[in-house]
């Protein structure tokens, strides 16, 4: 009796343990459950109905199951991953927000997630700050990640790490998102300096309604990101020192290409213009333009970010295969005037075209990883076949289709360029 007593508690143990995290999860006693999170514990995941297909998932639970509905409110939650059977890792505690500009009113919208402690998120570099990416505008959902590895091969000196995942929030499945290196100042991202002088900035649109702004004398936007609450003398700084720039583009000096590399890391903004016109980005010249600038240094372009608008996916004209783009516009259509400085562009291109070329191997085999996981994503938002109505341009019979499509677009693209260079 002794012995069945014994075998009966080794089996029901852990049954009352599971019953024991689940209770405390979603019955609101969210401080007990905060005490008792350990490596041991768990959040709840059902799968039945989107079941595992290859990527690792995130499973994430809001204080007593809140909503997210905007984009500054932080609300506290955990998080684990998932694989195949089991967890891969431990609870960790975070806030949670919406995030993006045009992405954030569409269905499946973004999050920004930023950790209690630094941790590395499924083998990135530790930090606290983390995107997650929708991608639903980009059927194929391999825009950005194609595009950030591209970075990586030119020789970008930072461009975001980021992983497939299948997000569960709140015991909801909400798809494939691309879990991304939140764009900040640090020594494992964009390493400069945190001093009033030092400098991360991106130029934006009139939509944006957070943070910093100033306007340059060329009309452009830029928001401060680092430091987020400049000085009066931070503000001045780089104020100024972009203002001065934008009246060397507009001076017989641009012809001198001494003068421009006084002013600007010249391979850098050339690797940076390639990837942009590559891509054919509509935002390439607009907003979500991050640019470094530490005083007595020149202007540096980067980190490359947001190309769900890139490779032919808009319906915006412009947007074809064909002609060129991005050295029509913005600080470009300045120094595209000086020969120099576009003989640099051309051997950049020649240099570099099977980097280019290479983005096809890469959509072939990150594809085939995301084919499974595929069905869940369009059983879930069932968008493949629409194509009228924002924010979506292109409709597909199944997923294979969408990716052989964008494969389509670069080929003609390279083609263009070949052609045209």
């Amino acid at each position: 009796m002794k012995r069945l007593f014994q075998k009966l508690l080794f089996v029901l143990s852990p049954l009352f343990f599971i019953f024991t995290v689940y209770t405390l999860s979603s019955c609101g006693t969210w401080d007990n459950y905060s005490s008792t999170a350990s490596e041991e514990s768990y959040l709840p995941l059902d799968d039945s109905e989107y079941p595992y297909a290859g990527l690792p998932r995130l499973v994430i639970e809001t204080e007593n199951f809140k909503q997210i509905n905007d984009k500054e409110t932080k609300i506290p939650a955990y998080l684990q991953f998932y694989d195949k059977d089991k967890p891969s890792g431990p609870i960790l505690s975070h806030t949670i927000r919406g995030r993006g500009n045009s992405s954030f009113v569409m269905t499946k919208y973004g999050y920004k997630i930023k950790l209690a402690e630094k941790d590395s998120l499924l083998g990135m570099p530790k930090d606290k700050e983390w995107d997650l990416i929708s991608n639903f505008r980009d059927k194929s959902m391999l825009q950005n990640y194609i595009t950030y590895q591209l970075a990586g091969i030119l020789g970008d000196e930072y461009y975001p790490k980021c992983r497939f995942i299948e997000l569960y929030l709140n015991r909801q499945y909400l798809g494939i998102y691309l879990l991304v290196e939140h764009v900040k100042v640090s020594e494992s991202r964009v390493n400069i300096p945190k001093d009033d002088s030092s400098f991360l900035f991106e130029k934006t649109s009139e939509t944006t309604t957070d943070g910093i702004l100033f306007t340059s004398s060329l009309n452009y936007i830029f928001k401060f990101n680092q430091p987020k609450e400049p000085s009066t003398y931070s503000q001045k700084l780089l104020e100024d020192h972009i203002n001065h720039f934008e009246h060397f583009l507009q001076s017989k000096d641009i012809y001198d290409i001494d003068s421009i590399a006084h002013w600007i890391d010249i391979e850098d903004f050339v690797r940076y213009y390639w990837i942009q016109e590559f891509t054919k980005n509509i935002d390439g010249h607009r907003r979500s333009i991050f640019i470094t600038w530490e005083k007595d240094s020149p202007l540096k372009m980067g980190p490359v970010w947001d190309f769900d608008l890139g490779y032919g996916n808009s319906r915006d004209e412009k947007s074809g295969p064909d002609q060129w783009f991005i050295r029509k516009y913005g600080w470009d259509r300045f120094l595209f005037k000086n020969k120099a400085y576009e003989a640099q562009v051309k051997n950049f291109w020649k240099k570099n075209r099977a980097a280019f070329a290479a983005t096809l191997d890469s959509i072939d085999s990150i594809s085939k990883k995301l084919s499974k996981a595929s069905q869940n994503e369009f059983k879930r938002w069932p968008v493949l076949e629409t194509d009228s109505g924002f924010p979506f341009f292109r409709k597909f019979s199944n997923y294979q289709e969408a990716v052989d499509t964008l494969k389509y677009w670069i080929e003609q693209r390279i083609q263009w360029i070949d052609e045209n260079i």
